[in-house]
């Protein structure tokens, strides 16, 4: 099936079987392997991607649903070599260990800030319910979300 989508600011059209989940056409059809596949179960929220602005799991969504879509996946939120600014607060506030489920909660991140541009630490926990991080107890990503919705407030700021 011929899909035509917006995947990174950018025009693509691809094939697709019916029964493809986004993810595997994200990360095995066109190389974009920043999104993460941890449980197959929309568990975890290492596949975490923004579907027209709204964190999806894609692990379970059908390559289908992004027909006439805006896709945006970790590869496309640093403009250049220049991260965005909720990728560069997860580095500056150590929000990452080993590292497999940190592009899933910056996407989710981005998109509960784009929500709720204030967001309270218990609003940032609450929001972080369906991303799962084995090796931390969450106040580094939660730091890191709180530091990059600054950043993102500021940011829009400059911008406006």
């Amino acid at each position: 099936m011929a899909l035509s989508f917006t995947l990174n600011g950018k025009p693509r059209q691809v094939e697709a079987a019916p029964s493809t989940l986004v993810s595997e056409l994200l990360r095995d059809h066109l190389g974009l392997t920043g999104t993460h596949v941890g449980c197959d179960t929309s568990q975890c929220g290492a596949c975490v991607v923004l579907l027209d602005g709204r964190a999806v799991k894609s692990c379970t969504l059908l390559a289908p649903a992004l027909d006439g879509a805006s896709v945006t996946t970790i590869e496309g939120l640093a403009k250049g070599e220049v991260l965005h600014p909720m990728q560069q607060a997860f580095h500056l506030n150590h929000g990452l260990q080993c590292g497999f489920c940190t592009a899933g909660m910056v996407m989710t991140a981005v998109a509960l800030v784009a929500d709720n541009p204030s967001p309270t630490e218990a609003e940032v926990r609450a929001g972080l319910e369906g991303n799962i991080c084995r090796c931390t107890g969450y106040q580094n990503i939660v730091a890191s979300i709180l530091a990059g919705a600054a950043a993102m407030r500021s940011a829009s700021d400059v911008a406006a």
